[in-house]
């Protein structure tokens, strides 16, 4: 049987309803996660740089 790939995961913000963290897959990608309620969205780095980018224009 093989090994299942070591994920590391951290988590970024949390709030009572939200929550965003990241998982550093075994590959050197990183993948970032927005869970809003019962929805997440998944992101590779480049989308979540232009995420956070679309973010700061809100402000």
């Amino acid at each position: 049987m093989s090994e299942e790939p070591t994920i590391s995961t951290s988590t970024i913000a949390e709030t009572a309803n939200y929550l965003v963290w990241r998982a550093d897959e075994a590959d050197d990608e990183s993948t970032y996660h927005l869970e809003l309620g019962s929805v997440t969205v998944h992101f590779f780095l480049e989308e979540w740089q232009e995420f956070l980018e679309l973010v700061k224009l809100l402000t």
